[in-house]
């Protein structure tokens, strides 16, 4: 009974634009103070997932991602929905979040210890030289120029440092700001560089549909044939980095569904569909996301470290109940847990048959006027930013960066890399310090460790593969245009 309410009330929350799982877990915690732990642990963990599931489907219909891991499914996701094939896309969303969520789970039931083994090896200098890995991979998030995607990073790094600094406790680039001493809050950045920029890009269209009718048919709420073949080895691939990113306390679904996107456009033979609306750019992040999801329990309950602030909510949850989390609570409380494992295939099964019907409504969400869709939408940002803090500052900064995404949006710089460099920010930044805090000074640490050695060469071989690739593209072109020229001068002579 209580995970059917925590993943209806999550999926009802997850579709609201701005309304975010913490302020909504924050919200309910007091109702867990009557309950026996078991119950409040299965009801805030079904609004954890439930939410993932119904955050994706605004990011696909509207490009307002209604939780920041769903940032990624906005690249090619709004384009689908825009090209008459939203049925397509949203099927594709259940589909892979269903199978991350298996795979997940299954991965807690087999491989716990295991897994807790694993997490045990990585120190700050493992979690530098990953994160490091995965900054230089989100720059290729970006359709076009490299050079463009790194820049967009960097001011996502910049922005992510903004606050009091973890180990020192000086503010930093607060400008005399008070509320810039907590930093920029995640939500609202997401909510302006994707759904606002979106809203001021298509302003001007007064009167009509957010697409047109005959886009909204029955062939539309449909998957389109193929899809799913073409989706297996991004679902594998992505369920596969969710759940070792979910293990890795202090990373989370976010992180995992970028770094999944980034993978995806590695190893595609036409990386250019990307962004215009291939179909494993939803397939594999969402199973990333619903991995992650599942897998992040596993630090929690057995370390007692939480891998992200909604973990940090679950902890206290627990904590309230006189419940120590660590690596006996499987042995002492085994109730609990495996009654926790139970309500996640019930959640799963029952966010499926719940959302599936509901892919034709959904569909026709894009047939509703621009001039009521989009206010309605401003609306829930507004009072949904706005709850995360209590606080109006929250609801202004939407405002400016929706103005900043929108003038993105016209120089062709894409939103999703500064995105991941914003999460990925202060994290490089207390790693590296900490690992030299650690070694004395030490440089060497990141390469004296096997597993910061492979990431650090990993990396290195990705800068190498892009040098190579942007020389072989300057090479071609170079090579072309005497051809070209060639051509030109004989059909001008005829």
């Amino acid at each position: 009974m209580w995970a059917v309410f925590g993943v209806f009330m999550g999926n009802l929350i997850g579709v609201l634009p701005g309304m975010g799982v913490l302020a909504s877990i924050s919200i309910l915690l007091p109702l867990t103070y009557t309950m026996t732990p078991t119950a409040a642990l299965i009801m805030l963990a079904g609004i954890y997932y439930g939410s993932q599931y119904g955050g994706g489907i605004t990011s696909i219909m509207l490009n307002l991602p209604g939780t920041a891991s769903h940032a990624v499914a906005c690249l090619d996701g709004n384009p689908l929905a825009r090209s008459g094939k939203a049925g397509s896309a949203l099927f594709m969303l259940m589909l892979s979040s269903f199978f991350g969520a298996t795979i997940g789970i299954l991965a807690m039931i087999l491989f716990s210890p295991l897994l807790v083994d694993v997490a045990f090896k990585f120190g700050p200098a493992e979690y530098f030289s990953m994160m490091v890995l995965g900054l230089l991979a989100g720059a290729t998030l970006a359709r076009g120029s490299a050079i463009k995607g790194v820049a967009m990073v960097v001011v996502g790094l910049v922005l992510g440092v903004v606050g009091t600094d973890v180990n020192s406790g000086v503010a930093r680039f607060d400008f005399g700001i008070p509320e810039l001493q907590d930093g920029l809050q995640i939500v609202a950045l997401a909510m302006g560089l994707f759904g606002i920029a979106d809203f001021l890009k298509n302003i001007n269209r007064v009167g009509g549909g957010g697409q047109a009718l005959a886009h909204v048919s029955s062939r539309s709420l449909r998957p389109q044939k193929g899809d799913i073949k073409q989706s297996r080895g991004a679902l594998v691939r992505g369920t596969a980095i969710g759940a070792a990113f979910g293990i890795l306390p202090g990373t989370g679904p976010t992180i995992a569904s970028f770094i999944a996107y980034a993978t995806e456009k590695k190893v595609a033979k036409k990386p250019e569909r990307f962004g215009r609306g291939a179909i494993e750019g939803i397939a594999s992040p969402e199973a990333a996301t619903s991995a992650s999801t599942q897998t992040s329990f596993i630090p929690t309950l057995s370390l007692g470290i939480p891998g992200d602030p909604v973990m940090a909510l679950m902890l206290g949850a627990l904590i309230i109940h006189g419940i120590q989390p660590g690596p006996q609570m499987v042995v002492e409380h085994s109730d609990m847990f495996w009654g926790l494992i139970a309500s996640f295939w019930v959640g799963n099964i029952l966010l499926l048959i719940l959302n599936l019907p509901l892919i034709g409504m959904w569909v026709r969400m894009l047939s509703v006027p621009f001039r009521f869709l989009y206010p309605a939408a401003l609306f829930f940002v507004c009072v949904g930013v706005y709850s995360t803090n209590n606080n109006l500052f929250d609801v202004w900064m939407v405002l400016l960066f929706g103005v900043i995404g929108y003038l993105f949006m016209r120089l062709r710089f894409e939103a999703a890399p500064l995105l991941l460099g914003f999460v990925l920010g202060p994290m490089v930044e207390e790693n590296f310090r900490r690992a030299l805090l650690l070694s004395r000074g030490d440089a060497m640490v990141f390469i004296e460790r096997p597993i910061s050695l492979a990431f650090v060469s990993a990396a290195v071989l990705l800068i190498v593969g892009l040098v190579y690739s942007s020389w072989r593209s300057a090479s071609k072109r170079k090579a072309e245009t005497p051809e070209n020229m060639k051509h030109s001068q004989t059909v001008m002579q005829r």
